[in-house]
């Protein structure tokens, strides 16, 4: 028997799981019908969701915290029993914007630390000059992209709230709006930094894999009612992802991979907008920068849900006043992500599987074999830029730590 399950995407590079499972037939092997359909915002996905269009959907990794947390319209209870892969997306500035970065010092290496301090002496430069506030755009308010903008700025001694304006865009719609000077920079996923800078519009300054090593960016949404109905279907969704994942890894299918997502109904790209992120080979606009763990659809245990991921998002929607911290509300957080039901579906296929449901974000400096069950499990590097370290069972303190700095 065939269940048709539908899921709605986004264009955008980490969907490959996703396309990959219907068009290599993935789905199709565990019995699934998966109907893909492509949305042009984020919030048309959590809409959709919402009022039972999509039983499950690309989503962004804090999106289905927020709906548990009764942050969205339409709040529906969500499940994120998968991720869909590490990294993948950038922050890109304005060609004029990059000129004054360079000039103050940035050399296009991509690295936060010194792209970081370039912004933080144009801003100030441009304050004394009385010049417009810099506007950056971000692709959902409860979006990784917002919150790692956000760590990016604060660690480089830019205040987000106050400093430079953040504003809200659909991916897809950035190299545009920069060049219509709508905005100065923003943070998405791929294609679309590699996109501004083959219009001549953008340079990339650093890229989410540098700002937080080894970091989620988005998951399997599953509506509640839907998994509790349907636990087999989703089990089998899940091992079809999985097999997905594995292809999308392999390095002679990028270009296959390439072809399929450019697709009108996919991504509607040229291929050679996909293959920098595929391959790591980053065109900054000043040049191609080699970036290991651009993108990772299936290594280093990419598409486990870790509670630590879910923890860190929450700790984030707390430091930006979005939430208020309650032992409640780091409860619904945590329990959003399903690593049970990531097991419980997978283990049958001898995969590799964490020992733990949650790490410590920041604990590896190298390339580490960890405890599995299954076949054998290497993680890391991982951590932030600045240093810091993110210890799941240090919430609290985590937290307060923050609120201080600020």
């Amino acid at each position: 028997m065939t269940h048709r399950i539908a899921a709605g995407i986004m264009p955008l590079l980490d969907s490959a799981i996703l396309v990959a499972a219907r068009e290599k037939g993935f789905a199709e092997a565990e019995g699934i019908d998966l109907h893909l359909v492509r949305e042009i915002s984020w919030a048309n996905i959590r809409d959709r969701m919402a009022v039972g269009h999509f039983d499950v959907a690309h989503m962004l990794a804090p999106m289905p915290i927020a709906c548990n947390l009764g942050m969205t319209p339409l709040a529906t209870p969500t499940l994120a029993p998968m991720a869909l892969g590490l990294g993948g997306n950038a922050v890109t500035v304005s060609v004029a914007l990059w000129q004054k970065m360079a000039d103050a010092g940035s050399v296009g290496d991509l690295d936060p630390t010194t792209a970081g301090r370039a912004l933080r002496a144009t801003i100030a430069a441009g304050a004394k000059a009385g010049r417009p506030t810099l506007r950056f755009g971000v692709v959902h308010p409860h979006s990784g992209h917002n919150y790692e903008l956000r760590y990016w700025l604060a660690a480089s001694g830019i205040d987000p709230d106050r400093d430079v304006e953040i504003v809200i865009l659909p991916p897809p719609l950035m190299a545009d709006a920069i060049g219509a000077g709508r905005i100065d920079g923003y943070c998405a996923g791929e294609p679309w930094n590699t996109a501004a800078v083959a219009k001549g519009l953008g340079h990339i300054a650093t890229v989410k894999a540098a700002i937080w090593k080894s970091s989620p960016e988005k998951v399997l949404g599953v509506a509640a009612l839907w998994a509790e109905a349907n636990p087999g279907e989703l089990a089998a969704l899940l091992r079809a992802l999985y097999r997905s994942a594995e292809w999308c890894a392999q390095p002679g299918n990028r270009e296959e991979l390439a072809g399929l997502l450019s697709c009108p109904h996919y991504l509607d790209c040229p291929v050679d907008w996909l293959l920098p992120a595929l391959s790591g080979q980053i065109r900054s606009g000043a040049g191609t920068v080699q970036v290991d763990d651009f993108f990772l659809p299936q290594a280093k245990a990419a598409t486990f849900p870790w509670k630590s991921h879910a923890l860190w998002f929450y700790s984030q929607m707390v430091r930006w006043g979005q939430i208020n911290a309650t032992a409640e509300n780091a409860a619904r957080a945590l329990d959003t992500y399903r690593p049970d039901l990531y097991r419980s579906a997978l283990k049958p296929l001898g995969v590799a599987l964490p020992g733990a449901n949650a790490k410590v974000e920041g604990a590896l400096t190298s390339p580490t074999p960890v405890g599995s069950a299954g076949a054998s499990l290497v993680l890391g590097p991982d951590g932030f830029f600045d240093g810091k370290v993110f210890d799941p069972d240090a919430l609290d303190a985590y937290v307060r730590g923050q609120q201080a700095r600020d």
